[in-house]
């Protein structure tokens, strides 16, 4: 199935047939099309999707405008002077694989290693520099009289959380994940820090090239001199009620480790019993309700458990009425996520692009220089800029991956921005997903409402 995003890109070409708002590049080109000169650099070229009513940047700008917002502030002067730190340590690949093979000898778990072409002691040096990386944390805090307690990721907890003044994750993106699913106090900073900068990106950490772990102290004074400025990045809070709400979340991070050879098993209970409350006294049916134990930083996701299985459910926002659908699942994410899954669901490549403008050509009559690969980059580069938005604003957005779409279901729309989203859940062995790490049972008679935790903002730190 074609790309949602290619096809959103399309309408918006259409529809400038209408609004008179094709993009050319110069004037000769106009005169092709009959409209005014556009330059890509024009103001005008960025509020050019505001025409189209289906614009993802209209809708963006609109909740911007009319929403109340919460007014987080940044220090005048930012402080940093924490007396206690606790630093979150990521599982190595290599304790990961050790603790899979739990009982084997050093040869038998070479040869084990081998027989799926892992690289042991490739392996081996990356954890070794890992805890060398983890060790320079750990010393240049105590240089600056910082008492600093290294947590392994089991055993993160809300005493630990309680216990330090700032959390240092030490690792990727996915260690900053696990912190921040639990981290709840907005008062207290959460840092990434990457330990392995030549085989992770490490968005959610410092800039690795100037202070990844090796180079902690360079950030660290920095931040004692209040040479930085607070980030605010904003989560999703995730309210669930009607069947299964009291279960206990599957922690995916562990699953295999616990259960290697089932790794979706909890979801499956084939005598399992829907458990619907009915009064006995014949009134309307109320089920109670219950805030999940955890913010998503990046994303959730909500679908069936396997990924070959059509998801059914009925989803609703604040902006758009109830509707069924049904397709491979919804993603749901903050700022902070639309530069992750949500862009590489909905991002268009340059050959896209040259297909749309193709299109183009045929439909309105005009003439795009297709071939042109500077302007082919530039509209990419453009729409692709367009997924993503700032972490701090209140907004999430949604993307309807691989919607059905025939006389039976009929999908308006597949993404937009929203402040409030609810979904029902009409399917059998669903799951809801916050951040890839904390998975929750969402089958039939589940409903979901997710909206902004504006007042549980993560603080996080910028040098920019």
């Amino acid at each position: 199935m074609r790309n949602s995003s290619l096809f959103r890109a399309l309408h918006l070409l259409k529809l400038s047939k209408q609004y008179s708002t094709v993009v050319v590049r110069n004037e000769s080109q106009s005169k092709l099309c009959g409209v005014p000169s556009l330059s890509l650099h024009d103001r005008s070229w960025n509020y050019m999707p505001a025409r189209c009513k289906n614009s993802h940047s209209l809708e963006l700008a609109h909740l911007k405008s009319n929403g109340q917002g919460l007014n987080l502030g940044d220090d005048a002067a930012p402080l940093f002077q924490p007396k206690r730190a606790v630093i979150l340590t990521k599982m190595t690949r290599y304790e990961y694989e050790r603790k899979l093979c739990d009982g084997m000898s050093d040869k038998e778990f070479m040869e084990y290693l081998e027989s799926k072409d892992s690289d042991y002691f490739g392996l081996l040096e990356r954890h070794k520099n890992h805890y060398y990386a983890l060790d320079v944390v750990r010393k240049e805090l105590q240089k600056a009289n910082i008492e600093a307690r290294v947590v392994q990721r089991f055993y993160l907890d809300r005493s630990a959380l309680d216990w330090a003044d700032v959390v240092f994750t030490a690792g990727g993106d996915g260690t900053y994940l696990l912190a921040a699913n639990k981290f709840v106090n907005t008062s207290k900073p959460l840092i990434g820090i990457n330990t392995d900068p030549d085989r992770s990106e490490g968005h959610l950490c410092l800039p690795k090239c100037e202070y990844n772990a090796v180079k902690f102290g360079d950030a660290l004074k920095r931040l004692l001199k209040g040479d930085f400025g607070w980030k605010w990045r904003q989560r999703i809070q995730v309210t669930m009620s009607g069947t299964h709400i009291n279960d206990d979340p599957i922690e995916l991070h562990d699953q295999q480790l616990i259960f290697p050879e089932h790794r979706f098993i909890e979801h499956i209970a084939e005598d399992e019993q829907v458990r619907v409350l009915k009064p006995s006294n014949g009134e309307k049916e109320t089920y109670p309700v219950r805030r999940l134990p955890c913010l998503a930083l990046n994303e959730v996701f909500v679908g069936e458990s396997l990924s070959s299985r059509v998801s059914y459910y009925e989803i609703a926002t604040d902006t758009t009425p109830k509707e069924k659908q049904k397709s491979s699942g919804v993603t749901i994410c903050t700022g902070t996520g639309s530069s992750s899954w949500h862009f590489h669901i909905n991002h268009l490549s340059s050959s896209a692009v040259g297909e749309i403008l193709n299109i183009a050509n045929q439909v309105s009559g005009c003439d795009f220089p297709v071939g042109d690969e500077a302007m082919t980059e530039e509209i990419m580069d453009t729409f692709n800029s367009s997924l993503r938005f700032d972490p701090s604003e209140p907004l999430m957005a949604y993307t309807i991956r691989d919607p059905i779409k025939n006389a039976v279901f009929h999908v308006e729309r597949t993404g937009s921005f929203a402040k409030k989203i609810t979904i029902r859940s009409r399917m059998w062995d669903a799951c809801l997903v916050v951040d890839g790490g904390m998975s929750f049972k969402f089958n039939d008679g589940a409903v979901a409402t997710f909206e902004i935790a504006e007042n549980n903002a993560l603080r996080t730190v910028t040098f920019d």
